[in-house]
């Protein structure tokens, strides 16, 4: 019984310093710049959705060395994105046609526990229908990871692919080619952070429009679409 309160009062200690830590990040601010908050409720222009993982280990503001208003971040599970994910969509088309942001990042990282859970045979629970996901990526460049040896480096080469599929799969979305189709500037970008290291790889697949798209992606001008 002693050890059960103990744990409890821990968790309860910890929670607790969540919030002091608030207000001690606010007094620290304030310090800096007595407007900061008044200022920062006024509104939020971000020139960046960055889409990337829930892992804790990975938080855009920090490892980008930006402020709060700077980027808009949507995160799940092993960043991925695919087209029936409504709470991705939404976020997309929240930042692509309200905020206009001028740069979509897909970004994942190396050590993904996601990536590693989807390249094994296990179950997990609810979570294997979305790790699917990750085994369609690991399907269509099935050649190159077989032929991989060891776990770590084909899992880390998974997380680049698994990127470079998400930025395609944005590029498919209505959303991101009607922007386009319209003259917006946007671009759509993959990255993968390293844990070891903080390094930010570009994996060199940025595009500012559809002109390499297969032509079974594209889509008409949405004006041609209402004529008809």
């Amino acid at each position: 019984m002693c050890a059960k309160i103990d744990e409890n009062a821990a968790t309860s200690e910890l929670y607790t310093s969540l919030l002091a830590g608030n207000k001690q990040f606010v007094e620290d601010t304030l310090k800096i710049d007595p407007d900061y908050f008044a200022n920062l409720a006024k509104g939020q222009n971000p020139p960046i959705l960055w889409i990337g993982c829930a892992d804790s280990r990975v938080p855009a503001n920090q490892i980008t060395n930006t402020k709060p208003g700077e980027i808009f971040v949507h995160r799940n599970i092993a960043n991925v994105v695919v087209h029936t994910d409504m709470n991705m969509l939404s976020v997309l088309d929240y930042a692509v046609n309200v905020l206009k942001v001028k740069h979509v990042i897909v970004t994942g990282h190396y050590g993904c526990g996601g990536i590693i859970a989807a390249m094994s045979n296990n179950q997990f629970g609810l979570i294997d229908n979305w790790l699917s996901h990750i085994k369609d990526v690991y399907r269509l460049h099935a050649k190159e990871l077989d032929q991989i040896e060891g776990d770590e480096e084909r899992s880390n080469r998974l997380v680049e692919y698994n990127v470079i599929e998400g930025v395609y799969n944005l590029c498919k979305t209505s959303i991101v080619q009607n922007a386009w189709l319209e003259g917006q500037q946007l671009g759509v970008h993959g990255w993968v952070y390293s844990l070891n290291t903080g390094i930010i790889s570009d994996m060199k697949v940025s595009t500012y429009n559809s002109a390499n798209m297969e032509k079974v992606f594209k889509f008409s001008n949405k004006d041609i679409l209402k004529q008809q």
